[in-house]
C-alpha cells in the first residue's frame, strides 16, 4: 500500500479528496502544515489522519525549519510526498532527505509559473487552462511533469471562476491519477524526466481528452421540463444530422428526441447497399424495408406498423425524388433524413410547415470505430458494432435447410435488429420487416409482440413463411413454439445456449430451418 505524506498551506483540499479517493489504494498517513489555523488540520482529523504543525518561527532560518519538518515526519512511514498549497519551495536537501515530492500547480505548466496562475491566463487570454502534477525540484513550478488535466476558460470568467473550475474539474482528477500511477508502480522518475508504464495511446487509450463545441441551445431536452443543448465535433467528417443541412428553414427546430430519433434512423439505412427506407420512433424501427426503387422501399417500411409510424422519422439512403416524398407527406411524420432531395421533392417536402427536412450529404465519412454511454462518474466506450453475418458465417443446426430466399431475409433481419433494443426479435419477409418486438425483458415477450404486430398492424404482410430473427439466443424452446403459432418458417440467432438442442430440437418438431450466427447484436440505448 502506498502510504502519502501531505504538505499542506490551508484547506488541503487535494489531499482530502486522496484521502477519500484511496486512488490505487493509497492512504494519507499524515498531513503536515506549517500553520496552526490551517483548515486542512481539523479536514484530516475528521477523517483520522495524524497532523503536525510545524510553524517557522521568526528569526527562524529556511534550513532550520525544513530540519524540524523532517524531524516531525520521521515518526511516519511513507513513500510518497503530496504537496497542496504549501506555499515553500523546499531546497535540495530537503528534497534529497525525502521520496518522491509531488506538487500540483494550477496551470497548463510551463505557462503561468508562481502565484496568480488564474489572474495569468485571464491576462494572457487563453482559452484553455487547467492544472499540472509535476515533481517538485528547487525551482518553482519547474519539475518534471507527471499529468496534466485542462479546463475551458469561457467568456466572462473571472479568477474566482477559474479557480473553483480547475479545483473541481481538472486538479481533482489529476492529483487522484498521478497517486494510482505511483501506487501502482508505473511511474519512473530519474534525470530524463517522468516515464509512466501503460500511458498509452491506441484504441482505448489510457487517458482520454474529449472536447466538443456547443452548437447549439434545444428547446428542451428528452422531456419539456429538462434544458438541453447539442454539441459537435468539428472533425467529424461522416455524414450525420448534426451537421446536416435543415432545408425548410421555416420549420422548427429540431428537439432532443428528433436528434436522438434521427440519428438512429441514419444509422439503420446506412446497413444497407439497396435503397433502403426505414421509420423510426424512439430509436427503435417500426419498419425498414429494402427495394428496387426507393418508394417502394419506404411503402414496404412504412405498411409493417403505421399506426406506430405517426410521427416518427423517416430515413432514407438514397436521393429523396418527389414519388418518395408524396408518400411520405401522406401521413405526420416529424423528419426526413436523406443524403439528398430533388427539387420535385423538396417542392412536396417543404409543403409541410414543419416537416424537418435534413441534407446529411453523401453516406460517406469515418463514423469513428468507437460508441460511447455515460454514466455517472464515467463513461462506457465500445467498438462500434459494424459486424453483420455473410452466407458462410451462418452455421445450419436443423434437419430442413434454409432456401436461398430465406438465407438472402435472414441477412436483411439481422442488419435491420442490430437497430432493435434488446431483447429484440424482428419477422422479416423478403427485405421488409413484418413485425418487431423490441424493448422486453423476457424474449418470449419480445416473440410474441413481433407476432401481435405482424397479426394487428402489418398491411398486407403475414407472419406465416417469414423469417424470425433475434439478437441472442432462446434460452428455452418457448420463444420457438410461439414463433411457430405465427407460422414462421426459418431463424436466424446467436445460438451458444445450454438448452440449444432443445430449442433445435423445436425447431424441427415445427419443421423450421434455423441458423447460428455465433455473435449475437445486444443494443441496449
Amino acid at each position: 500500500m502506498l502510504r502519502i505524506a501531505g504538505l499542506a498551506g490551508n484547506r488541503g483540499r487535494n489531499l482530502m479528496h486522496i484521502a477519500d479517493m484511496a486512488p490505487g489504494g493509497a492512504e494519507v498517513a499524515v498531513v503536515l502544515t506549517d500553520d496552526e489555523s490551517a483548515p486542512a488540520l481539523s479536514a484530516a482529523a475528521d477523517r483520522g489522519i495524524p497532523t503536525e504543525v510545524v510553524e517557522r518561527g521568526d528569526e527562524e532560518s529556511h534550513a532550520d525549519h525544513e530540519e524540524r519538518v523532517l524531524a516531525h515526519l520521521d515518526d511516519y512511514e511513507f513513500d510518497l510526498v503530496c504537496l497542496d498549497g504549501y506555499m515553500r519551495v523546499l531546497s535540495g536537501d530537503c528534497l534529497d532527505a525525502l521520496p518522491t515530492v509531488l506538487n500540483i500547480h494550477p496551470s497548463l505548466l510551463p505557462a503561468f509559473r508562481g502565484e496568480d496562475a488564474h489572474q495569468q491566463a485571464l491576462d494572457a487570454g487563453v482559452r484553455t487552462t487547467g492544472c499540472t502534477v509535476h515533481v517538485a525540484t528547487e525551482e518553482l513550478d519547474a519539475g518534471p511533469i507527471v499529468t496534466q488535466e485542462a479546463v475551458p476558460v469561457h467568456e466572462g470568467d473571472d479568477a474566482d471562476d477559474l479557480k473553483e473550475r480547475v479545483l473541481y474539474r481538472a486538479e481533482f482528477k489529476a492529483y487522484p491519477r498521478a497517486v494510482r500511477w505511483f501506487a501502482e508502480d508505473r511511474v519512473t522518475v530519474d534525470d530524463d524526466g517522468v516515464t509512466v508504464e501503460g500511458d498509452e495511446a491506441g484504441q482505448f487509450p489510457a487517458r482520454r481528452v474529449v472536447s466538443d463545441d456547443r452548437s447549439r441551445t434545444l428547446r428542451y431536452g428528452e422531456n419539456p421540463h429538462q434544458d438541453a443543448a447539442l454539441y459537435a465535433d468539428a472533425a467529424s467528417d461522416a455524414a450525420s444530422v448534426v451537421h446536416a443541412d435543415q432545408l425548410n428553414e421555416g420549420a422548427k427546430a429540431l428537439s432532443y428526441n428528433n436528434y436522438n430519433d434521427a440519428d438512429a434512423a441514419l444509422d439503420l439505412v446506412r446497413e444497407f447497399d439497396d435503397p433502403a427506407a426505414a421509420v423510426i420512433k424512439h430509436t427503435n424501427p417500426a419498419g425498414c424495408a429494402t427495394a428496387d426503387s426507393l418508394a417502394d422501399a419506404y411503402a414496404d417500411a412504412l405498411s409493417t406498423d403505421e399506426m406506430s409510424a405517426f410521427g416518427g422519422i423517416v430515413a432514407l439512403n438514397r436521393t429523396c425524388d418527389a414519388d418518395t416524398a408524396s408518400a411520405i407527406v401522406e401521413s405526420f411524420k416529424e423528419v426526413v433524413v436523406a443524403p439528398g432531395y430533388t427539387d420535385g421533392a423538396l417542392d412536396v417536402l417543404t409543403e409541410k410547415d414543419n416537416l424537418r427536412v435534413l441534407d446529411v450529404g453523401e453516406l460517406s465519412g469515418d463514423r469513428g470505430a468507437l460508441t460511447e454511454k455515460p454514466l455517472t462518474g464515467g463513461r462506457l466506450v465500445q467498438e462500434r458494432d459494424d459486424w453483420v453475418p455473410t452466407r458462410d458465417d451462418l452455421e445450419i443446426v436443423t434437419e430442413r435447410a434454409p432456401t436461398d430466399e430465406e438465407i438472402e431475409t435472414m441477412l436483411f433481419a439481422w442488419r435491420t435488429l442490430k437497430h432493435v433494443k434488446s431483447n429484440g426479435i424482428l419477422f422479416a419477409t423478403g427485405t421488409e420487416t413484418v413485425g418487431v418486438g423490441m424493448g422486453q425483458v423476457s424474449r418470449v415477450d419480445a416473440v410474441r409482440l413481433a407476432a401481435m404486430k405482424a397479426e394487428e398492424h402489418a398491411e398486407g404482410k403475414s407472419a406465416e413463411g417469414a423469417v424470425m430473427a433475434s439478437d441472442a439466443f432462446f434460452p428455452f424452446p418457448d420463444g420457438i413454439e410461439e414463433a411457430a403459432k405465427s407460422g414462421i418458417a426459418a431463424v436466424i440467432q446467436p445460438g451458444g445456449s445450454v438448452n440449444d438442442e432443445d430449442v433445435i430440437a423445436a425447431a424441427d418438431e415445427h419443421d423450421m430451418a434455423m441458423a447460428f450466427t455465433g455473435k449475437r447484436t445486444f443494443r441496449h440505448d
